[in-house]
């Protein structure tokens, strides 16, 4: 048994508990995920699709040819991502977890596509697009 990570919607009717440490943690700089989320850069978390559970009905969008997000429309919370370039894996944002603070990235991605004006002194590895992490 991992560690336990449970989270939620804004408003809570939505919510995820997996007892699985993350697969990888990173931050994306990604066009895509900037404009689902409205903000500067998204920090993620990978699991295998069946260590996480849900409760409440999640609403789907298929954001491109391979990848369908999903999220509760009433609030509006952003819930997950998944992608045919990861079967059996479903990406998390981070800080709808419920202990955000216990997250630590592992690394950036699409740091390409940063914008220009937000600059970070981290020193995680900025890989230009995808990070292929398996």
């Amino acid at each position: 048994m991992g560690e336990t990570i449970s989270g939620r919607c804004l408003c809570g009717a939505v919510r995820y508990r997996t007892e699985s440490a993350p697969k990888w943690t990173a931050l994306c700089h990604c066009e895509s995920c900037r404009r689902a989320c409205s903000a500067p850069i998204v920090a993620w978390m990978g699991f295998a699709e069946a260590a996480v559970t849900w409760t409440g009905a999640r609403t789907r969008f298929q954001s491109s040819e391979i990848a369908t997000r999903s999220f509760f429309p009433t609030c509006g919370t952003q819930m997950s991502f998944e992608s045919t370039r990861w079967p059996g894996e479903i990406h998390l944002y981070a800080v709808s977890q419920e202990e955000p603070d216990n997250y630590r990235p592992d690394l950036h991605c699409h740091y390409s596509e940063r914008l220009d004006w937000l600059n970070l002194s981290d020193t995680l590895t900025k890989h230009p697009g995808t990070a292929d992490i398996q």
